[in-house]
């Protein structure tokens, strides 16, 4: 498989910012055609591209191995499983599902079809968690005690879009997000207790959550509000070895959006430190390095995963752990009680 032709179905944000640009910046893949109702819109940033209504004439047309599911998450499990039972690879935008019998039928899919699940948990190749992996893996914060992790946003205007509408809100939006990132860290949590909330006015869905997921001997706290007019601060962790306090959020979204493409020397680029506390010296602050955000990580590492000549980058397993953590929090938030997993 010299060149792999791609499929994209939809070409919302995820489509124009995170799919579009890397699969024609990335050696090995060819975009080949685009699902979407508005060919002009598609034709204005891709002219000359195949253009077409549905699935089903997506699966129709030639040379397409590998198919991007950027449709609307309810959406999600039957594109994926189409796709799957075409012959074709397929690349699901997070959250893979919006429950967790529907991620399993794309799993059991992909089995039986033999085909490569996987899906894009981008945020592992954020610049501020690219830092954070490596002063682990340096020792730098000792045994982590308290892991908190925040994904706030001004934004206090109810837009009539689907994904403020739906069940779950932004638990299933950004929850996806904060609780990938928090297993590839630690795992597996013993349980999660998740508080739901719709703070602003005219809402229809959860705006906020507050997640705390237990551990043996670490406490991880996932958060997110709409109405935050502070919403600087991303990371704040604790350790036996000190403590690293991050704020600023990758940037390669608005960088994206505002005209930069991969391969840009700055894409990426994160122009805030992180602040490092030692436990030696709590009165010392010193400025951590950053590590530049780059997500052709994924897609490259896709393309060898495709060749098979390395593993699938976020395996469908991983992202069925992510689905039982966000189901069990839903649980949680409608009981009241802390849901054991």
């Amino acid at each position: 498989m010299t060149r792999i032709g791609v499929g994209l179905i939809g070409y919302g944000l995820s489509g124009r910012v995170f799919h579009a640009p890397f699969v024609q910046a990335t050696d090995g893949l060819d975009l080949r055609a685009v699902v979407s109702s508005r060919p002009d819109t598609v034709r204005e940033s891709l002219p000359g591209m195949v253009v077409v209504p549905t699935l089903e004439a997506l699966l129709d047309e030639p040379g397409i191995d590998l198919v991007i599911v950027a449709s609307p998450d309810d959406l999600h499990a039957d594109h994926a499983i189409a796709a799957l039972e075409a012959g074709k690879h397929v690349l699901v935008e997070k959250p893979v599902a919006t429950t967790l019998a529907d991620a399993r039928r794309i799993a059991d899919a992909a089995k039986r079809t033999n085909r490569i699940a996987t899906v894009f948990q981008n945020r592992r190749w954020d610049a501020d968690f690219l830092t954070l992996r490596r002063i682990i893996a340096e020792g730098l914060l000792g045994e982590i005690v308290q892991f908190e992790s925040y994904f706030d946003r001004w934004k206090p205007e109810v837009r009539a879009r689907w994904k403020d509408e739906r069940d779950g809100g932004s638990w299933l939006d950004l929850g996806p997000h904060l609780v990938d990132q928090a297993l590839c860290l630690f795992g597996m949590p013993q349980a999660i207790t998740l508080d739901l909330a719709t703070l602003r006015s005219g809402g229809t869905a959860p705006d906020w959550f507050h997640a705390v997921l237990r551990y043996e001997q670490l406490r991880v706290v996932l958060h997110s509000s709409k109405l935050s007019a502070d919403d600087g601060l991303r990371f704040a962790i604790h350790g036996t070895g000190g403590s690293w306090i991050k704020h600023g959020l990758d940037l390669q979204e608005p960088q994206i959006l505002a005209g930069a493409r991969p391969g840009d020397p700055e894409l990426g680029v994160d122009p805030v430190p992180g602040i490092y506390t030692p436990s030696s010296d709590i009165h010392s602050h010193g400025e951590v390095p950053n590590e530049c955000g780059d997500y052709s990580l994924f897609w490259d590492a896709l393309v060898l995963a495709l060749r098979g000549e390395r593993v699938n980058p976020v395996p469908i397993t991983e992202a069925l752990d992510t689905m039982q953590v966000l189901d069990a929090g839903l649980e949680s938030a409608q009981t009241g009680k802390t849901v054991r997993l």
